[in-house]
């Protein structure tokens, strides 16, 4: 076997998945670009901007795919790559693909509201004051994991350090040429992408920025916290935008090098059912997190990329199809630990810092084939994975504010009705975690904290059908299958954490599991006192 047959199943599965599942779940939920979206209807130049597809396709997908798809699919490799391949293909396409297009539907059809308040309004106000909680607690998780990657890469790498700052400088310009001066979206887009890559020259010629991990977390804490609080339009779009191109010329590197090069696996098909990092059933489904499911994906759909959908229709392409895409990542991810021997990854994971720098030299193995020198693909791969976290940093930042304000809204006003106050506390909160541990003792919490919050952002998808009187199978199946697997791995962390004197993590894992139970208990009330009528309906119009 070699990876070249197995990234075109893949792409054939993801392509028919796309035309005729995702078609289905459009009619189930009867899509209608007659509808005006909240884009139009809430118009206020900050959350609110009706976008273009490709430009929100861009935000969407640059925010989805973080370091997600690209670690988790390499560190759950140690079970051997054929029961990762079968995760990444199915789950994206049966359990990802139908959570994130139902979250940015539903909050599409509730004015651009949070998946916490369509369980609000679905399943009960209890239900949304306990979601809001873990959601605070899964995104606190998210945003220290990711500055400690983004740290330790910046601090590996200081060229892609440079490289992320003149990115950044670059995507305010073409905000404001976009919003505030009208340019057409081709003149900036292409002036864009050119100044990207000159900047990607000049950052690997003369790298400019030198700091420790440790002050590399603070900047990225400022960073994250003037993205937050700024009109989406001059930062956060167009940087998510302007990155989302590095993404694809990732991907379509990656898949034009293994074209050529049709590389071998040599990693097992299947290792073992236990590993150092646990056994397959049921760590191999939260370590792989991003890469099949992620319950963030509901956070981002429902919170900023509903909010900038211009008609029904976006909704497909940049819910579902935006998973699928992501499902690809993975699968490359997947191939440069498989190119691998067992040993070999092994090696890798130890020396070349992480998943990332086995990602970052595959992706060198990978350009070389198309004549590019190994070392710029190495540099290309680690800057192609930073720029993903820091996308994933700054709107899980922007998100923990909305969860707080949301949650502090009847009791905490001086916290609801100031967003710098809000923004703040997030900060604080994600910045302590991540000055006190490593993100491999995180990891594995966020996954599990992470994938729990699909299954319950599912949860509130199927109230949200069954209350509809739609079809709700396509969310229940997967809704049950993710709770089962998640609150098996949280009890798992809770031993492993404690047994490791880990006990902020341990007690962490103890109230998800708490607060899980609690929400899963009032979805099921919910759906019980439901008319007949209603949970026996099967049809798709409407």
């Amino acid at each position: 076997m070699n990876l070249l047959i197995l990234l075109l199943i893949a792409l054939i599965a993801f392509g028919i998945a796309f035309k005729v599942y995702g078609g289905y779940l459009g009619k189930l939920v009867g899509l209608d670009d007659s509808k005006k979206t909240p884009a139009h209807t809430m118009t206020d130049g900050v959350d609110y901007v009706p976008s273009k597809a490709p430009v929100l396709m861009g935000h969407h997908f640059s925010s989805i795919a973080g370091a997600g798809p690209i670690t988790g699919p390499i560190a759950a490799s140690v079970f051997g790559w054929l029961p990762c391949f079968l995760w990444i293909v199915l789950g994206s396409i049966f359990i990802g693909g139908v959570h994130d297009f139902t979250a940015i539907i539903s909050s599409v059809r509730n004015e651009g509201k949070s998946v916490a308040e369509v369980v609000g309004k679905n399943v009960g106000k209890r239900a949304k004051t306990l979601f809001l909680i873990f959601i605070f607690l899964t995104l606190v998780l998210i945003i220290a994991v990711f500055a400690i990657l983004t740290a330790d890469t910046f601090k590996t790498n200081s060229s892609v350090a440079s490289a992320s700052l003149l990115m950044t400088i670059i995507a305010v310009g073409m905000g404001f040429g976009l919003y505030r001066r009208g340019m057409p979206l081709r003149t900036v887009t292409i002036v864009g992408v050119i100044l990207l890559f000159i900047a990607i020259w000049i950052s690997v010629v003369a790298p400019f920025l030198l700091f420790s991990a440790a002050t590399w977390v603070c900047i990225l804490f400022i960073y994250a916290f003037i993205a937050s609080v700024l009109p989406v339009w001059t930062l956060l779009q167009p940087r998510d935008y302007l990155s989302s191109f590095l993404l694809y010329a990732a991907v379509i590197g990656g898949f034009l090098g293994i074209l050529f090069g049709a590389p071998k696996l040599q990693l097992a098909s299947y290792t073992s059912f236990h590993q150092p990092i646990g056994y397959l059933f049921p760590i191999l489904f939260v370590t792989i997190a991003c890469g099949a499911i992620s319950g963030f994906h509901s956070l981002v759909a429902s919170g900023t990329s509903s909010k900038q959908v211009d008609k029904e229709s976006d909704t497909k392409i940049v819910g579902y199809g935006a998973m699928l895409l992501e499902g690809v990542v993975a699968v490359i991810a997947l191939g440069t630990a498989a190119m691998l021997t067992q040993g070999g990854l092994a090696e890798g994971l130890a020396n070349w810092g992480g998943p990332v720098g086995v990602f970052a030299h595959g992706m060198g193995n990978f350009l070389a084939n198309l004549g590019i020198p190994e070392q710029v693909g190495i540099t290309f791969g680690a800057l192609a994975v930073s720029t993903f976290m820091l996308t994933t940093l700054d709107t899980a930042t922007r998100l923990t504010r909305y969860a707080l304000q949301e949650l502090t809204a009847d009791w905490a006003p001086a916290i609801s009705n100031n967003k710098y106050v809000a923004t703040a506390i997030a900060v604080i909160c994600g910045g302590a975690l991540a000055l006190t541990g490593t993100w491999s003792a995180i990891w594995p919490i966020f996954g599990s904290a992470n994938q729990l919050l699909g299954g319950l952002a599912l949860l509130g998808a199927t109230a949200w059908l069954a209350q509809l009187g739609k079809k709700y199978t396509v969310t229940l199946y997967p809704m049950v299958f993710m709770i089962i697997v998640t609150i098996a791995a949280l009890i798992t962390m809770v031993f492993q954490n404690f047994a490791k004197a880990n006990y902020l993590l341990g007690f962490i894992s103890i109230i998800l599991i708490i607060l899980a139970g609690f929400v899963v208990n009032e979805g099921i009330q919910t759906l019980k006192k439901l008319p007949a009528q209603k949970t026996k309906t099967m049809g798709v119009k409407g």
